[in-house]
C-alpha cells in the first residue's frame, strides 16, 4: 500500500484526502473549515471498501465536530485527531508523502516539485498573481510540513500542464516591456484535471495520448477548455487568472476591457468594485440570479427569460470556444466532459456540441440522457468523433504525481 495524503487548503478552510494510490481508492477524506472564525468545523469521512465487513453496517461514516481552530496548524491537529479516533489509522497506513494543490505556479513551475524552503518562497512571491489562492496554499504547506515533519511534501500546480502552450499562444497583444515586467500573459488553471482527463480518456479508448487530438471541457462552477494536442497542452481558455474565458458560475469570463473603463468613468466603480463584479457577482448569477446550472435549467423549464437568456449566453461561449479549438487543433478525435455541469448536464453537452455536425460530431440523445458514475460515450456509432463524460479526480492525479516524486528521492538516495 502507497498511502499518499492530498491536501487542497485555501485561506479559511482546507480539504484533505488519504489516497491509496496502489488501489486509485480513498480510504479517507475531510474538509476543516471556518478556521480563524471563531468556531470551526471538521468533517472526517472513512471510505469502506466494497469487501469490507464493516461496509454492511456503515458505508462511507462520516463524523463531524464543531470547535475552534485559530489556524491551519490547529486544523492540522484536528485532522490527525480524527484519524487517530475515526480511522484509518495513519501508524498503520502511513503516507508515504504528501501533496499539494498549488493554483499558480506562474512560468517557474511546469512539474510536480518537492517542496523545500526555496519553493515556499518562489509560491509565496507568486501570490501576486494568484492573491486569493497561493497564500493559502502557502498556509497549507506549512502547516502540513509541521505535522509531517519526516515525509516529503510535493507542490502540484493548476498552471504546470499548460507550461506547454507556445508563445503565440500565451502571450497578450499589450506593450512587451510592461507585460514582462508584471510577468502579465495566459498561464491557465484546472491542468490537474485537464490532464487527469485527457490521459483517462484515451485509456477508455485504448490509444497513445500522442495520437489524440482532444478538446476537454472542465464545467463546474469555474469553467474552462482545453486543446489537448498529443497529450499536451496547446490552447486553453483561463489566462492571467482564472477570470478569462468561458461563462461561470458567478464569473464573467472574456469581456471588452473598454466596458470595465465605462463603468469606473460613468458608474464610479473601483478596482476593487470591478474586481468583485467580474469574480463574485457576474456570469449565470449576474444574468439569472442563480449560479447553479441546476437552477438556471429549472428556470428554462419553466419559461424564465434571464434563465433561457443565461443559457444561451453560456452555450454560445462553449460553442465559440470549440469552434475556435477545433481550428487550432485541425480537427478533433475526442471531445471530453468533466466537473459538476459537465458531468451531470446532458442540456449543456448536447448545446455545446449541436453545431458540430460539420466536423463529425454526432451525439446519441439516449447516451447523452443516461447517467452513469465511470466514463461513458455519449456520441453515436457513427460519429468520426468520440464524445465522452469523464468524471474528473484531480485528487487522485495529484497523489500519481506526489508519489512519483516521492519514489524519485528513494531511486536517488
Amino acid at each position: 500500500m502507497s498511502p499518499v495524503l492530498v491536501v487542497n487548503s485555501g485561506s479559511s478552510s482546507f480539504k484533505y484526502q488519504l489516497i491509496d494510490t496502489d488501489t486509485q481508492r480513498p480510504l479517507a477524506s475531510g474538509l476543516v473549515e471556518r478556521i480563524g472564525e471563531g468556531i470551526g468545523r471538521a468533517t472526517h469521512k472513512v471510505h469502506f471498501s466494497e469487501t469490507d465487513a464493516e461496509a454492511v453496517a456503515a458505508l462511507d461514516a462520516t463524523y463531524e465536530r464543531e470547535l475552534p481552530i485559530p489556524d491551519h496548524t490547529a486544523g492540522f491537529r484536528v485532522m490527525l485527531d480524527a484519524f487517530a479516533e475515526h480511522g484509518p489509522s495513519l501508524e498503520e497506513t502511513p503516507p508515504v508523502a504528501v501533496g499539494h494543490r498549488v493554483v499558480h505556479g506562474g512560468a517557474r513551475f511546469f512539474e510536480p516539485t518537492l517542496v523545500t524552503p526555496l519553493v515556499e518562497i518562489n509560491i509565496d512571491e507568486l501570490s501576486v498573481l494568484a492573491p486569493l489562492h497561493n497564500p493559502g496554499a502557502l498556509q497549507g504547506i506549512r502547516a502540513a510540513r509541521a505535522a509531517f515533519p519526516d515525509l516529503p511534501h510535493v507542490a502540484v500546480f493548476d498552471t504546470a500542464f499548460h507550461q506547454t502552450l507556445a508563445p503565440a499562444a500565451y502571450t497578450y497583444a499589450i506593450d512587451r516591456e510592461l507585460a514582462q515586467a508584471h510577468r502579465i500573459r495566459r498561464y491557465g488553471f484546472h491542468g490537474t484535471s485537464h490532464k487527469f482527463v485527457s490521459e483517462a480518456a484515451a485509456a477508455f479508448l485504448g490509444r497513445p495520448t500522442a495520437e489524440l487530438r482532444q478538446i476537454v471541457f472542465h464545467l463546474g462552477n469555474g469553467a474552462s477548455v482545453t486543446a489537448v494536442d498529443g497529450g499536451r497542452s496547446v490552447e486553453t481558455s483561463m489566462g492571467l487568472t482564472p477570470l478569462e474565458g468561458l461563462v461561470m458560475g458567478t464569473r464573467s469570463g472574456d469581456i471588452d476591457p473598454a466596458a470595465l473603463l465605462q463603468l469606473a468613468r460613468r458608474a464610479g466603480m473601483s478596482i476593487d468594485d470591478l474586481d468583485d463584479l467580474l469574480n463574485k457577482r457576474s456570469g449565470v448569477l449576474g444574468l439569472a440570479g442563480v449560479s447553479d446550472m441546476r437552477d438556471v435549467e429549472a428556470g428554462v423549464e419553466k419559461g424564465d427569460a434571464a434563465a433561457v437568456l443565461a443559457f444561451d449566453v453560456y452555450i454560445h461561449r462553449l460553442r465559440a470556444y470549440a469552434g475556435a479549438y477545433l481550428a487550432q487543433l485541425g480537427g478533433v478525435d475526442v471531445i471530453s466532459f468533466t466537473a459538476g455541469v459537465g458531468e451531470n448536464s446532458a442540456a449543456t453537452r448536447a448545446g455545446a456540441l449541436a453545431t458540430l455536425g460539420f466536423a463529425g460530431v454526432e451525439i446519441d440523445s439516449v447516451r447523452n440522457q443516461t447517467r452513469g458514475r465511470g466514463i461513458r460515450v455519449i456520441s453515436t456509432d457513427a460519429s468520426r468523433v468520440t464524445v465522452l463524460v469523464v468524471p474528473t479526480n484531480e485528487e487522485l492525479e495529484i497523489a500519481r504525481q506526489t508519489v512519483e516524486v516521492a519514489a524519485g528521492l528513494v531511486d536517488a538516495a
